[in-house]
């Protein structure tokens, strides 16, 4: 039996728009403790690793461990219709496979939906060693990127001691932008080596675009030229981080 209810329709709604940023169908396993899901967008670029324990929600059912796939741009369809102050109720109904959603408020409304073939594959945490760490605000970080974005389609992260630099040339224009330690933005930083790579925007922008809703602050860890890790620390507990492989610059 699997049964779950949260208060607050919001967040799940803006949990999945995060995770639909890489992935549309999504295999989650469910445990009697907790909803975890660990998987790589088609390109194999990046990957998402997410945890809601059992504690977030206001009710929580889940009497074995199972895997549940769900077309994830379906459901957000379906929970779009939920309101401000509106709960919403997730369950399976065994016998027909369907999820059933259920939205409460000023009125009641149930959906139902087909759940998907379960992918059995197990992606493992990257085994990175990270030079730098970084803790800035969320929404600081979106600005940044998006500023990055005007200019190109990918942007250079380098880091040191003091500071936190990100560099953007496309055809036409260049754009650099510099967060100080300690300022309002970038919150901390560790540095064990200086380190640089190179990312996508499109992954960039989209994965902190949608994790802003969710998150105030985000740490992220690089070394150069080697994958970035960017985890966002939830409002309430939960775990939502994103790895992104570099993109390969040819001198």
């Amino acid at each position: 039996m699997f049964k779950v209810k949260m208060a607050d329709a919001k967040f799940t709604k803006d949990m999945l728009a995060a995770i639909s940023t890489l992935i549309d169908e999504a295999t989650f396993d469910v445990t009697p403790d907790a909803i975890k899901l660990r998987a790589m967008d088609p390109s194999r670029v990046a990957m998402v690793d997410f945890e809601l324990p059992k504690t977030v929600f206001d009710e929580y059912t889940a009497s074995e461990t199972m895997k549940m796939c769900i077309n994830i741009s379906g459901l957000l369809k379906l929970l779009r219709r939920a309101g401000k102050d509106e709960s919403v109720e997730l369950s399976l109904d065994e016998k027909t496979g369907q999820l059933q959603t259920t939205v409460r408020g000023k009125y009641t409304r149930a959906f139902s939906m087909p759940t998907l073939e379960a992918v059995e594959e197990e992606v493992p945490t990257p085994k990175v060693t990270f030079a730098i760490k970084a803790k800035a605000t969320t929404e600081g970080l979106r600005e940044a990127i998006e500023d990055a974005a005007l200019v190109s389609d990918h942007v250079r992260i380098e880091a040191d001691n003091e500071k936190l630099v990100m560099n953007a040339t496309g055809d036409l224009m260049g754009a650099t932008i510099e967060m100080k330690k300690g300022s309002d933005a970038l919150l901390d930083l560790e540095t064990k080596e200086n380190s640089k790579a190179t990312f996508s925007l499109s992954y960039l922008s989209e994965i902190i675009k949608a994790a802003v809703a969710t998150s105030d602050v985000a740490t992220l860890e690089f070394s150069s030229d080697m994958p970035i890790k960017l985890d966002f620390k939830q409002r309430s507990e939960g775990k939502l981080s994103f790895f992104l492989a570099p993109r390969i610059e040819v001198e």
